[in-house]
């Protein structure tokens, strides 16, 4: 897979505040890429970056394989975090005016407008002011506006602010189709559960500095513990985790169950195998529940962050 956009060593700094310090990422055409990092580790400097709102002091960006130049503004789609409608404006006329901006002609502006208000169910509400709308509508408006255009590559900075679960998950279906369509995303939230549904690979920053990137599921490997939940009903619990002890590293597992039985997690060595756990616990009992306990993004962005 050839990359879309590839980011070489990148600084940026604002007076004595360095906001990136030698940054670099390679995002893959047609993923979703996230970007992850707390409250000022420098992910809206480097998305304000991408977008050309601001310039990098050294390192260099190419788009597709091109140099980033302001040509490439008409190819990004960009939805910040701070939304930016004008609130005394109609919803038809200040999206057809936004459409227009990126390139579209007024014609094929109201096609794709038409479309999209239909999918996302607010049709009704083109001749509303956003200052009548609920934030969930203005957003959904601003992520059409986002859209629109077709563009390769799209930004999302914390899509789902503000919105129910019904309309999260509607607009979480739509980044999903875009992504199959072709389109290249840059998700940058929070919420690390959107991360675990949404993304291929992602990027963690901390203190303006890239500490880990790669693939989700090569880095959910890197951070595994080799440790197994289970559950298991026996004739004396407290015999067989006192045989368990004897045997393994435990540590209390909390998981819901409708009869009395054993949880625990088990870590296992390096030379020993879930087949060779498994085995053992079917020998001692009936076992219920068994599953391999893999780090959540939350659990990797937190080990890194303090470890870093």
């Amino acid at each position: 897979m050839t990359n879309l956009l590839e980011v070489k060593n990148v600084y940026k700094n604002y007076g004595n505040y360095t906001a990136l310090n030698n940054v670099s990422l390679t995002i893959p055409k047609g993923s979703i890429y996230g970007l992850l990092g707390p409250n000022g580790a420098g992910k809206t400097s480097l998305i304000r970056i991408i977008n050309q709102i601001t310039m990098p002091d050294r390192g260099s960006i190419t788009l597709n394989g091109e140099p980033l130049k302001p040509k490439h503004v008409q190819q990004i789609g960009y939805l910040p975090e701070e939304r930016g409608l004008y609130k005394s404006m109609k919803v038809g006329e200040q999206a057809l005016y936004l459409a227009q901006l990126k390139g579209l002609s007024k014609t094929e502006a109201k096609k794709r407008l038409a479309y999209w208000f239909d999918r996302l169910d607010i049709g009704d509400w083109t001749n509303k002011k956003v200052q009548e709308l609920s934030k969930g509508m203005a957003q959904k408006v601003q992520f059409i506006v986002t859209v629109l255009h077709q563009p390769k590559l799209l930004i999302f900075d914390e899509p789902f602010s503000g919105f129910d679960p019904i309309n999260a998950n509607l607009i979480k279906d739509e980044i999903l189709e875009l992504r199959n369509q072709g389109a290249t995303i840059i998700f940058s939230t929070h919420r690390m559960e959107s991360v675990e549904a949404l993304c291929d690979d992602i990027m963690l920053i901390n203190k303006s500095k890239k500490i880990l990137d790669g693939k989700l599921i090569d880095i959910k490997r890197q951070f595994k513990t080799n440790t197994y939940q289970i559950g298991v009903k026996a004739a004396n619990l407290q015999l067989l985790k006192q045989d368990l002890e004897s045997k393994f590293k435990l540590t209390p597992a909390h998981f819901k169950t409708l009869e009395e039985a054993l949880k625990l997690n088990i870590k296992l060595e390096q030379n020993e195998t879930p087949n060779h756990l498994l085995q053992y616990l079917i020998s001692k009992g009936e076992v219920f529940h068994f599953t391999e306990l893999l780090p959540t993004v939350n659990d990797i962005f937190i080990k890194a962050i303090n470890s870093n």
